[in-house]
């Protein structure tokens, strides 16, 4: 799987050197990101003229702080490949108006043209990014209260359940379909409730991920876990 999408991802940087790519945290994408670091040492990927914008960030947060998602990011991927910092581009957990920080986040998307490709994880509950299941989902770029399950999911990344951060900043649903190719990657279990949904081709709020059967060009892949 993790092959599978990052050999997508050099293809995309190939056809396009400046590629827009957005790109996701969590315990899924981690494998995609430590191939295309080895890609990237081995010549078979550059990143020097790409765009990156990421989903989401815990709020409050500082990026210096060891759980945030800029952390993570640096971790796993800005660090390891030849990306230009001033390329990069994640939420500002820290920001002191947090509306402002989410309209420029979305402009920033536009004036770069759009999101090239952009990878998604899935959570148990079929959320993509922050965007939890509700009667109502946000178009734009928002700040979001998280909900107990995602807590709990999450806490597994910190020293306790209490140390979770409450909110967070995240795509809004029409940044997400706004991209003009999406992977979906799905691994494990526990997603394999949500996946089905999402195949099944009907589309629910309840299951926010169902939403990219509203899209053209989504690729999904998964485990065979997943796919029981």
């Amino acid at each position: 799987m993790s092959k599978t999408a990052a050999r997508m991802i050099a293809g995309q940087l190939i056809l396009k050197p400046n590629s827009v790519l957005g790109l996701a945290t969590g315990s899924t994408p981690v494998g995609m990101y430590a191939e295309l670091a080895s890609m990237y040492k081995r010549g078979e990927a550059d990143f020097s003229k790409a765009v990156t914008f990421n989903l989401d960030e815990y709020y409050p947060i500082a990026r210096e702080n060891d759980q945030s998602y800029y952390y993570f990011m640096n971790e796993h991927l800005y660090s390891k490949v030849n990306l230009n910092p001033q390329n990069v581009h994640i939420p500002d957990g820290s920001a002191k108006d947090i509306e402002t920080e989410c309209a420029n986040y979305d402009k920033s998307i536009d004036e770069f043209g759009g999101i090239d490709l952009q990878i998604l994880g899935i959570g148990n509950n079929g959320h993509i990014a922050f965007n939890e299941p509700e009667e109502e989902l946000t178009d734009k770029t928002h700040l979001v209260k998280l909900t107990d399950d995602t807590i709990e999911a999450n806490s597994r990344f910190f020293a306790s359940k209490d140390d979770v951060p409450r909110n967070a900043v995240t795509s809004g649903m029409a940044t997400i379909l706004k991209a003009k190719k999406i992977i979906l990657l799905v691994n494990g279990k526990g997603k394999g409730t949500a996946l089905k949904k999402v195949l099944s081709g009907k589309i629910t709020t309840a299951c926010p991920a169902t939403m990219l059967n509203l899209h053209r060009d989504v690729i999904v892949i998964a485990d065979n876990e997943a796919m029981e």
